[in-house]
């Protein structure tokens, strides 16, 4: 049996399907049990439990052979790098206690560094706390999320894509629907000691193609407005998210430009998905 975080999002959900699609035996670990009942049609066992309670996290871990975690952003935060700590710290106990044999975590390109990344860092902190576990750790450290162009759409409209990343630079974008397929299959395959994979989609994209893309959807003029740094901060406070963690995505784009934001190579296995960018912009454009 897997236990499976996120299942009310997006790779957690892409996870839980692929496993239960198998006939693999699944548990669901949510806070609310009443959005669990789809998946407890389906077949899965469902756990309650907070991701910052390591004795419910430790209950819905006990029995398992493999767990799918991941840290959930904290956009109100006042500090959502010390909020994080703590749910990645309780994760770490209930792995521990309930003596989980793999770990599969979603993490980040670039978490190989302890600073320089904003919201990465947390990352980093869980790559190391599981690490410590004892628990054999797999590492899916992924590409931009391509449903991040989700909130730049908006302005599609004036013929504008806005962006914190240059125009013309190519960095690793993927898909939820390929995060969630290839961590299912890390987890079925099992874990020895501490692994990483560097998940890409298909090619990777500059801001410009993403423009193009949008543009060839849309059937209107889309370019790509190359916004300055200083006003990241504004921009995300003004939709309601945190100063803190707006900081953070400052930092994150800044770690980009300086290429920071990368992957770490070496013994980490590059493996590419299959969604292609114009797939998941037509699925957000609704078209």
């Amino acid at each position: 049996m897997y236990a499976i975080l996120g299942v009310t999002g997006n790779t957690g959900a892409v996870v839980a399907d692929t496993l239960l699609t198998q006939g693999q035996a699944v548990r669901v670990v949510v806070r609310d049990a009443a959005r669990a009942e789809p998946w407890r049609a389906r077949g899965a066992e469902v756990a309650v439990a907070d991701l910052a309670d390591a004795d419910a996290l430790t209950r819905a871990f006990t029995g398992v052979a493999g767990a799918y975690v991941l840290v959930p952003p904290r956009p109100t935060s006042a500090d959502p790098l010390a909020d994080n700590r703590a749910v990645v710290d309780a994760v770490a106990a209930a792995v521990r206690a309930a003596k989980v044999d793999h770990v599969v975590l979603l993490s980040s390109i670039g978490a190989q560094h302890a600073d320089g990344t904003g919201p990465i860092r947390s990352l980093h902190h869980a790559e190391q706390a599981l690490a410590a576990t004892g628990a054999a750790l797999t590492a899916v450290r992924a590409g931009y999320f391509l449903e991040n162009w989700g909130g730049s759409l908006g302005m599609v409209g004036q013929g504008v894509l806005p962006t914190f990343v240059a125009p013309d630079r190519a960095i690793p974008m993927v898909a939820t629907t390929d995060i969630g397929r290839v961590a299912a299959a890390a987890l079925v395959e099992g874990g020895h000691g501490r692994s990483v994979i560097e998940l890409a989609g298909p090619r990777d994209y500059t801001p410009d193609d993403i423009a193009a893309i949008v543009a060839r959807l849309a059937g209107a003029p889309v370019r790509a407005q190359h916004a300055p740094l200083d006003a990241v901060v504004p921009t995300f406070t003004s939709f309601g998210v945190g100063a803190a963690f707006a900081g953070l995505f400052r930092e994150m784009y800044a770690g980009i430009a300086a290429g920071r934001v990368a992957w770490e190579g070496g013994a980490a296995r590059a493996v590419r998905g299959t969604v292609a960018a114009d797939d998941v912009l037509r699925r957000l454009l609704g078209r």
